[in-house]
């Protein structure tokens, strides 16, 4: 993708994003699916609550997914998503997350449940799903305008959000949301008015009212310098940026490198930017690809180092070179795992890899990088297995791993948990009461960062037993060969 494409619609995310879906015993997927267009249509609480953008027939969950759960179980849940999660268990949220289902039995009208799950994809950075479910909801209640507003300065298109804040201003109390709108809209004395008398009353601090002040009278930067940055709002950040003295975005939350990607910044940052993006599933890792090939590395070392690798590789597989396939493919494997987008460089390479003339040596490598791709059922193209580790992922690919190839406690844990049907007695309860969903995502945190072998017995059985065959499967592969911490 060229460095000034335009963003993702909400659909072409969808398309493109890692997302599951459940195998019997629930209702089946069916495919090809079409997803409705996203319209901005204020809902009622509890229906804000049950908006999704993953119909039930494209997830296979059920409408009932959250039945019985309360708000507040399921928001604290989601609080607590790891911020990095196994790829698998990535797409897993990533599905939950924007799943069409009834609400909570105790939704009321400030659509928690929405709002949690809205936080929740702003922590992986998912800008564009979360800016599509709060549309499709509707950002024009007073319970989610604050959230859409902010969405929409992260993404860059704050016209709707400003247009229905001035024609409903008791949509948000945030006095500097009103202001930057107003000036937005060109009335500028009424945004000057409403600054001064916020001001005067304390309603604002530091730094918003210089920031604020800059943003009217942009005569004044040449006399007030801006204000240090503190802590950070996507208001602050989108003032720093119209006042001409625009942040960078590496060392704030993940949800801002989508500034990075709307063909204003520099190569370099658009790259870092979709690769802290592309590591959490925010963007496809085509874009990234897109990004990486698009020129001729500028200089060595750093975020250049994997530009080269990636290009390496992508022009050795285009020659069919076996000798050069055997140095691109090393180089630029230890080039992703620094920066922990093994899964990406897999799916982008795998099918590739699958038909390249592999040199012995590379052949192995080559075969756990598949095993990490939505093709790891035919990594066994590559090398049929021939030790205990290789028959082991072989099986877990297969998803009937044999105890007898385990060699440590967590192999034979992630064996165990294939050899059975039933879910874990301490989901089965969950599962039991109707809070399929909670269970899910009790399985799921379990299962992340699981260095305790019956944590990861325990969670495996219980995705498999609700019909997350494909999610155990990858889950489990990857917790073997990128370590249960990624």
């Amino acid at each position: 993708m060229a460095a000034a494409e335009a963003p993702l619609s909400a659909i072409d995310w969808l398309d493109d994003a890692a997302t599951v879906s459940v195998t019997p015993p629930l209702p089946p997927v069916t495919k090809g699916a079409d997803l409705p267009e996203v319209v901005v249509t204020p809902l009622d609480a509890p229906r804000a609550d049950a908006a999704g953008l993953l119909p039930s027939q494209v997830t296979g969950l059920p409408a009932s997914l959250w039945k019985n759960s309360t708000t507040a179980t399921l928001s604290r849940a989601l609080g607590q998503l790891g911020e990095r999660p196994l790829p698998a268990l990535q797409a897993l949220y990533y599905t939950l997350l924007l799943a069409e289902a009834d609400a909570p039995p105790d939704a009321g009208p400030d659509a928690a449940f929405l709002v949690a799950r809205l936080a929740a994809l702003r922590r992986f950075g998912a800008v564009e799903p979360a800016m599509a479910l709060v549309e499709r909801a509707g950002g024009a209640t007073p319970a989610l305008f604050d959230t859409w507003f902010e969405l929409a300065l992260l993404e860059g298109r704050e016209e709707p959000a400003c247009t229905a804040l001035a024609d409903a201003p008791y949509l948000s109390r945030d006095i500097g949301a009103r202001i930057y709108c107003l000036a937005r809209a060109g009335q500028w004395d009424s945004a000057a008015l409403i600054l001064h008398g916020a001001e005067a009353t304390g309603a604002l601090a530091e730094p918003d009212i210089t920031l604020l002040a800059l943003f009217l009278e942009p005569e004044l930067i040449d006399e007030i310098a801006p204000p240090p940055s503190g802590t950070m709002t996507p208001l602050r950040f989108r003032l720093f940026e119209a006042i001409g003295a625009p942040l960078g975005t590496r060392d704030l939350p993940r949800a801002y490198a989508m500034a990075d990607l709307r063909g204003t910044a520099g190569w370099k940052a658009e790259i870092e930017a979709a690769e802290r993006l592309a590591a959490t599933g925010a963007v496809a890792g085509t874009r990234l690809l897109g990004l990486y090939t698009a020129r001729r590395p500028a200089a060595s070392g750093g975020v250049w180092e994997r530009v080269a690798a990636v290009q390496a590789l992508d022009a050795a597989l285009a020659a069919d070179d076996a000798e050069a396939l055997g140095r691109a493919l090393p180089r630029a494997w230890e080039a992703a795992r620094g920066v922990g987008l093994e899964t990406v460089l897999a799916d982008l390479f795998a099918e590739r890899l699958l038909a390249a003339p592999l040199p012995a040596a590379t052949r192995p490598l080559a075969a756990e990088i598949v095993l990490l791709s939505a093709l790891y059922e035919r990594a066994g193209d590559i090398l049929p297995p021939s030790t205990a580790r290789q028959r082991l992922l072989a099986g877990i690919a297969a998803g009937s791993p044999r105890e007898a190839d385990a060699q440590t406690p967590l192999e034979t844990a992630i064996a165990e948990g294939f050899s059975g049907t039933a879910p874990a007695p301490e989901h089965r309860s969950l599962i039991d009461g109707g809070r399929l969903g909670e269970a899910i995502l009790a399985a799921a945190a379990q299962l992340d960062g699981a260095a305790a072998p019956p944590a990861a017995r325990a969670a495996l059985s219980t995705l498999r037993a609700v019909g997350l065959e494909e999610t155990a499967r990858r889950a489990a592969l990857q917790m073997l060969l990128l370590g249960p911490s990624r």
